[in-house]
């Protein structure tokens, strides 16, 4: 009788472990969230989004302050319209202009967010025209590769003379 209550205890245990292990895998992952506070709504359209997914962070000043709800694709005006769910407690003018960004040089992207000077503030439902896409790596490359083969590959200054 002994053993198989201690077997059950440690059975218990390791399902607990478990448990734990693919609950901090998920929410380092982003994958998974836990927000019990509610918050408001708002939507963006961009030309280009990059690499951004859903449940990115929206950062201010480095604070996150929301996170990507929903990413849809707008067949009328060939753009990406992003959700965002932004927090209650953070408030911005309606001017506000978003840009999305990549922490690092190759990091995960993210939004942030600049407040604007408007008097009236962001509320559920609002649309954010102010918005510039993300800088895609592979475009810059291939603008800097295009732009030396225009000059013949020379380099600056090689064809001064005084």
């Amino acid at each position: 009788m002994q053993r198989s209550k201690n077997d059950l205890w440690v059975g218990l245990f390791v399902m607990l472990g478990a448990v734990a292990l693919v609950f901090l895998a998920l929410q380092s992952a982003n994958l998974l969230s836990l927000n019990f506070q509610s918050g408001y709504r708002i939507t963006a359209r961009f030309d280009n989004i990059g690499g951004l997914k859903p449940q990115a962070a929206v950062r201010s000043a480095g604070v996150v302050v929301g996170r990507v709800e929903s990413i849809t694709f707008d067949d009328k005006t060939y753009q990406a319209r992003v959700t965002l769910a932004m927090e209650n407690r953070y408030a911005f003018p309606k001017d506000s202009s978003l840009k999305i960004l990549t922490s690092g040089l190759l990091g995960e992207q993210y939004i942030g967010i600049e407040a604007g000077a408007d008097e009236k503030n962001l509320v559920a439902g609002d649309m954010v025209t102010a918005t510039q896409s993300a800088v895609v790596l592979e475009n810059l490359i291939g603008q800097f590769l295009y732009s030396k083969a225009e000059d013949g590959g020379k380099p600056a200054g090689a064809g001064d003379k005084k």
